[in-house]
């Protein structure tokens, strides 16, 4: 659907030998896209902002190119990056809040440094659920003050997951050969589940958070949003710290003879259609030569009952924001306290659906030495690695878990917020270890992921994993922007 449909169908990786060939010039791809954007993104409104130099930067692109000058496989790509990540040029960075629209900022997060230095060309920011979900409880993903709602492709009616909504609706469109995203708890995976995409958070630490508006510093990190796992492995290997090849470890037979944990409560059981897609990824495993063992995390349920998590992300949040904030010129807002004030005031705007109970809840908090937030963190380590994930992977000597990455989208509901039924997510989230979605099936033509994750350092295995299953199971779909689901 739309121009150039042939952007939803090849991958990075492709477009990559496309240019290395002379098939095609930065220009043309970069033109291509912002067509095919133009065309179609009035339905999904993924793209908050187009890069006003993208041509010009295409075109210094093809110049280095014809001189012999080649940065690397993404030399020439275009590139979405997520609108709460700094790029010091004309376009904003606002995290989807009116309340940040003052000024540019004045330099370029890390990541897009690396980015800009591999050849990728920067042609827009994606839009998000508004500061990256972490206002209300009850927000709509990809809602956002600045950027309105993002609608998911396959079904125009249907949640694109959040909060880096804009960004997997971007990968699966065809918007950007690259897209970026933020995880917290969910962020990379969730949208990229639903859309029907490859996503990947690594572990913390390994992708600089450097100049993204932070939600916790305990669980944030970017990671690639990308059309295949090959994409992922290209985009990680120029954007991660230090610059690491994990596309080595990508092969069919990855695997074969390793020992897969297998997940299920409080994983499975809230969707019988995700526990039906499950299964049959399990199979595909098992086919592909993997040892299936049935698990536990033994401090899952504890970990998805309480409240740890909550406290220590409500703790960081106004520590983090706060000096984000102290660093941006030229804004309204200079603290979490200020933005409070400023949403307040423009509640009609920013607030027309839901509120902001969780930046208040936030503001209340008194700094990181405080007794509950440094019981509420070890707790929430214990649960989540040393009784957890460590725990599993020791004792079954396992080389991952799997696990589903979520439900089919839900209904978009502004009013109401999300319908979360459930995920995987939170273990890895809280450990701050890394984790990687990948198509395995659909539900009512609604896509739907397979999730592995493991320990720390375990980035390059996950993928050769995850590569091997996408390989087997080719389950990714193009998006058909249907107005709303077929139901027999």
């Amino acid at each position: 659907m739309g121009p150039h449909p042939e952007l939803a169908e090849l991958s990075a990786a492709d477009l990559s030998r496309l240019l290395a060939r002379g098939e095609v010039t930065s220009v043309e791809l970069v033109e291509m896209s912002l067509a095919r954007i133009a065309a179609l993104d009035e339905k999904t409104r993924a793209v908050i902002e187009i890069n006003p130099d993208a041509v010009e930067l295409a075109r210094r692109s093809d110049r280095e190119r014809r001189r012999g000058h080649v940065r690397g496989v993404l030399h020439g790509l275009p590139a979405l990056v997520k609108d709460n990540i700094d790029t010091g040029d004309r376009m904003l960075t606002t995290a989807g809040s009116l309340a940040m629209t003052g000024a540019s900022a004045s330099r370029d997060a890390p990541l897009v440094t690396n980015l800009r230095r591999a050849g990728a060309v920067l042609i827009g920011k994606t839009n998000l659920s508004e500061w990256a979900n972490a206002r209300s409880v009850r927000s709509s993903s990809g809602w956002s003050g600045r950027g309105r709602q993002t609608r998911n492709p396959h079904a125009l009616d249907r949640s694109p997951g959040g909060s880096s909504s804009g960004s997997g609706v971007a990968a699966a469109a065809g918007y950007a050969a690259i897209t970026i995203g933020t995880e917290t708890d969910g962020s990379i995976v969730s949208p990229s589940s639903k859309n029907g995409i490859v996503g990947m958070k690594p572990g913390i630490g390994v992708v600089s958070q450097g100049g993204i508006i932070p939600i916790a510093a305990s669980q944030d990190s970017a990671g690639p949003m990308t059309r295949t796992v090959e994409d992922a492995a290209m985009v990680l290997a120029v954007i991660a710290r230090p610059r690491t090849d994990h596309r080595i470890g990508l092969r069919k037979g990855a695997l074969r003879g390793r020992r897969i944990g297998v997940l299920r409560d409080p994983f499975t059981g809230y969707s019988e259609h995700t526990d039906a897609c499950y299964e049959e990824a399990l199979a595909a495993l098992k086919d592909c030569g993997a040892a299936l063992i049935e698990v536990e995390l033994a401090g899952a349920k504890e970990l998805r009952e309480s409240q740890v998590e909550r406290t220590v992300l409500r703790y960081e949040l106004k520590d983090g924001l706060n000096r984000y904030l102290r660093g941006r010129r030229g804004l309204a807002v200079h603290t979490l306290a200020d933005v409070i004030r400023w949403n307040r005031r423009h509640a009609a705007d920013e607030m027309p659906y839901f509120r902001q109970e969780v930046f208040e809840q936030a503001q209340k908090t008194r700094g990181l030495n405080v007794r509950e937030y440094r019981e509420d963190r070890q707790k929430a380590l214990r649960l989540a690695r040393t009784e957890g994930i460590d725990q599993a992977l020791r004792k079954h000597r396992l080389a991952a878990l799997v696990a589903p990455s979520g439900s089919p989208a839900w209904m978009i509901d502004q009013v109401g917020g999300d319908k979360l039924l459930g995920g995987s997510t939170q273990p890895a989230a809280v450990a701050g270890y890394p984790i990687i979605t990948v198509p395995a099936g659909h539900a009512f033509g609604l896509p739907l992921g397979l999730s592995f994750f493991a320990g720390p350092g375990s980035e390059a295995r996950l993928l050769g994993l995850a590569y091997a299953f996408e390989q087997a199971t080719d389950a990714r779909r193009v998006p058909e922007f249907l107005p709303a689901v077929s139901l027999p």
